[in-house]
Order: structure tokens, then sequence, then C-alpha cells
């Protein structure tokens, strides 16, 4: 019997780990194609065989064999289709990627704004005790200090105004609606721009299921109209010869939230381009390609004022940065008291989940 050995090195992987890495580029070609599996193994196929990602030991037959045996794909009616597993291996995998980056370090020009309060998270700042105080977070070794400094040690008794207690971070619970941009523009140019708003929106609704199952995401799609659509749907969207009806998804996006309570209540707008289109009165659409279209903006900026109203923020992630776009996104915020962001598209998954995060925090206030 013969055994070859080949030499470690850090970037060996188990056969395990190499089959992880090449499900997740699956995953990913999987959004290029709007979940066309057939497709998806193609262009698997055409990469591996450049890359050399597959070899005698592990055939891409071998790949696609695994796939189905893992339940990520099936056949059926003489095709194979994506099945409930695999899309939710998508959202897992996107979900993964964005945290690995957001490890990497801080959002440069990103400031977050975090408030103390009652909650669930321990802060490092300490304050004085006061009456309904948790006492698990009571800091005993600023309370001892406060105690020693006072009395010393021979005479060392502990009084309510030595207690010190860690300040914490309440967090409430939050209702989102991500409104994705499906008009043409969002893959003119050569350039890809909803296949990573659809990672985004995977990745944000596996971080809900995981660390904040009582919140509620939802995901709406705009070109010429805005409709819901559900999470399983959201791998096989494409982009279509539409126009820009930012109104029509504002506006249902707030007939959605409308019904969730109490709760912080934001929308997640993924643009790259002006509005250009909306519904006149009598259902016809009417639609402007051609610059800003004062009916058209104004006729957006009255659903914005709509959503304030309502108490739901709207959070803008402009995917270009032409400057009359920019003059537009800064008056739908203006009018809206939201917040806009201008992000390329390799940062709009840091940019969203730092912004979510922060508006789960709410800011209580103490009476003194």
């Amino acid at each position: 019997m013969f055994i070859r050995y080949s030499k470690w090195t850090e970037r060996s992987m188990t056969d395990e780990q190499r089959l992880q890495e090449l499900i997740s580029i699956f995953s990913y070609l999987l959004l290029k194609t709007s979940g066309d599996v057939k497709e998806a193994l193609e262009w698997m196929r055409m990469i591996g065989e450049e890359n050399e990602l597959f070899d005698e030991k592990f055939t891409f037959d071998d790949f696609v064999q695994k796939l189905k045996e893992m339940g990520y794909i099936e056949e059926a009616k003489d095709m194979l289709i994506l099945t409930t597993k695999g899309v939710q291996r998508i959202r897992q995998d996107a979900l993964n990627e964005i945290f690995n980056n957001l490890k990497r370090g801080p959002l440069s020009g990103f400031h977050e704004t975090p408030h103390s309060g009652e909650g669930i998270d321990r802060l490092s700042e300490t304050r004085p005790y006061q009456f309904g105080d948790q006492p698990t977070n009571i800091d005993l070794v600023s309370t001892v200090t406060n105690a020693l400094i006072r009395d010393g040690i021979d005479e060392f008794t502990i009084r309510e105004e030595d207690l010190q207690v860690y300040e914490t971070e309440f967090m409430t619970s939050c209702s989102t609606v991500i409104l994705l941009d499906i008009s043409h523009s969002m893959i003119l140019y050569g350039e890809d721009r909803i296949t990573p708003a659809k990672q985004v929106s995977l990745a944000l609704a596996e971080l809900i299921k995981t660390r904040f199952p009582k919140d509620k995401l939802y995901i709406v799609v705009f070109g010429d109209d805005a409709k819901l659509i559900t999470l399983s749907e959201l791998p096989f969207v494409s982009v279509g010869p539409y126009h820009t009806n930012t109104k029509a998804a504002l506006r249902l996006a707030r007939h959605i939230l409308r019904k969730e309570g109490n709760v912080n209540k934001q929308i997640f707008l993924v643009t790259d381009g002006k509005p250009s289109a909306i519904f006149e009165s009598d259902g016809r659409l009417y639609k402007n390609s051609f610059g800003l279209d004062p009916k058209i903006v104004n006729k957006t900026l009255d659903e914005a004022v709509a959503c304030r109203r309502e108490k739901i923020t709207i959070c803008t992630f402009m995917v270009a940065k032409d400057p009359y776009l920019i003059n537009f996104v800064e008056e739908l915020t203006k009018a809206n008291r939201g917040r806009a962001y201008y992000s390329s598209l390799d940062k709009l998954g840091e940019f969203i989940f730092v912004d979510y995060i922060r508006n789960r925090r709410k800011r209580i206030k103490y009476n003194l």
C-alpha cells in the first residue's frame, strides 16, 4: 500500500472545509443567476476548470451529487431546482460574508451614537445606583472602592450611596421593510447592483431569525409598481425593463408597517436611481426617465412626509453618486428626517447591518 503525503500549509483545507467553500461559491452563483440551478452549475463547472477546484479525487459530478445528498438541490420534472434548505444556505452564507467583513475593521466615516438605558447589553460605563436597578448589574469593584475611600479598611461598611451599577443598552423590538429597486438601471453600465442588494436582504433576514426572532422583516421589490415578496422568492428576483416608482414602494411599506404597533419602524431604501414614475389618480402610470421630473419628485417627497408622521424612519442607501441624485436623496432625507448613506456595493451590507442594530436601541431617561 502506497500513501503520498503533501506538505501542510496554513492554506490547506480538510475535505469538509473544501466542500463548504465550494458550496458557498455555488450559493453566490445562485444569487447571480436568480436561482437558476442549471446556469449556476454551468458557471461552477467553468470556474472549477479555470481554477482547478475539482480533481480526480473529487470531481464536479461528485460535487453535484453532494448538493443533492445534502438537500440543497433536487430533481423535479427533469430539471434541478433549489430547495428550501438551499435558500436557507444562501442566507447563512450571505450572513457569514457580511459578518466577516465587519470583523476586519470599523466602518470608515460611520459613527454610532449608543444610548444608555435599562436593558440587556451591559456597557463598560458605571453610574450611581438608583432604586429599581437590577442587583446583577452592580459593579462590585467600584462599589467596594467607594466604601474604602469613605471609611477605610478598619471601619468597612457598604452603604446605598456606595453602590455603582453598569450602564446597559435597551434593545427594543423592530419592524423593517427593505425596498429593493429592480428597475433596469440596477444592471446598467456593466455593473451588477441587484445581486449585492439581494445578498444583504437574505443576510439581514438570517440575522433576525437567529438573533432577534421577535423582530420582523419584509421585502418589497419595486420598478413600475411595488410588490411584497417572501424570503423564499428573493433569490429568484431579477431586474426588469422597469422605471423607478419610489412613491409606490414607500406607500406599500407604510401600509405594511402601520399594523406593527408600538415598535421601532424603519424602511431601508436600496436604490441607484432617481424616481422616474408614479401612478396617476386614474391608475395610469406616468413616467419620465429624463432628469428629475418635479411632478414625480414632489409626490415621492409627500410619501416621505407621510412616513415621518407615522414615525417611520427612512434609511436611504444610494449605490450611485451622481450629484443630482444626491440632491434628491438629501431632499428625501430632510422630508422624512431620516438617514442617508452613499455606499459602494462592497460596503452596502456593513452599513445596513450597523444601522439596523443602532435603530434597535431605545433611549431611556432617568428621573434624577
